[in-house]
């Protein structure tokens, strides 16, 4: 009894293990159950090759026979012409059993004929069916495959869901505060750059000046340009009365 419930646990145990690696790839079991049916083919094949030369062989025997079945009857006729009534039976006898014979070879090959077209339809149904069962295969395969992207392009629409509450939110998330802090500092950068820019700008204008200066002083002195005169400032004119004040007095 306890033998009996171990083995059957152990059995129960290797169906589940069988039905495990049935269901984990149908494709590749229906694969292997084709080419077992493929190779099962090619040995019905060979036997009946095989069988169609025993056909043959007693095709031929039934052809011997028929032949020499005439020339049985010929020579006897020959020798019951020429009065050999002795020698004819003997011929007589010897047709007789020639054509005995010769029914069971015709009875054979038209059994063994009729096995072999009954043999020869099975295989070339056989191969029909195997012809549909692969090209069902490659569609399953097909079919198989392009659920199978389904499902994963299923699966993907629903992680690339924006949400924050996503993994990929909260990565695109981290994404744009990155971009935010590297476009802070870039403006950063920006703002820094523009000190002393109006320092440098003042002091190139008076170097611009100076230069201005000292060529008017060089073209003086070369006599290409008259010295500049100073204008007399308005606050020397209140020095003394003016014309008008002179006269009225």
């Amino acid at each position: 009894m306890i033998f009996k419930k171990m083995f059957s646990a152990v059995r129960a145990q290797l169906n589940k293990l069988a039905n495990y690696f049935w269901e984990a790839d149908p494709i590749a079991q229906m694969q292997y159950e084709y080419d077992s049916a493929v190779e099962q083919l090619k040995e019905g094949r060979i036997g009946l090759e095989q069988y169609r030369g025993l056909v043959e062989r007693v095709g031929r025997q039934v052809k011997d026979g028929e032949a020499h079945c005439s020339k049985l009857q010929a020579q006897a006729k020959a020798y019951l012409k020429a009065g050999e009534r002795e020698t004819a039976a003997k011929f007589a006898l010897e047709l007789q059993k020639a054509k005995e014979q010769l029914a069971q070879n015709k009875a054979q090959l038209e059994m063994h004929e009729t096995a072999y077209q009954n043999n020869l339809k099975k295989i070339q149904h056989a191969n029909k069916k195997l012809g549909e069962v692969k090209n069902k295969i490659q569609q399953y395969d097909a079919e198989l495959k392009m659920s199978e992207a389904e499902a994963e392009v299923a699966k993907l629409s629903a992680s690339f869901d924006l949400n924050v509450t996503t993994d990929f939110g909260q990565l695109e998330d981290v994404i744009q505060r990155k971009i935010d802090t590297n476009r802070g500092k870039a403006r950063v950068a920006a703002d820094l750059s523009n000190q002393g820019i109006a320092d440098i700008q003042a002091e190139e204008r008076m170097e611009k000046t100076m230069a201005e200066d000292a060529l008017k002083d060089l073209e003086v002195e070369l006599g290409m340009r008259a010295p500049e005169v100073t204008p007399v400032a308005e606050s020397q004119k209140d020095l003394g009365p003016s014309a008008v004040e002179t006269e009225k007095a």
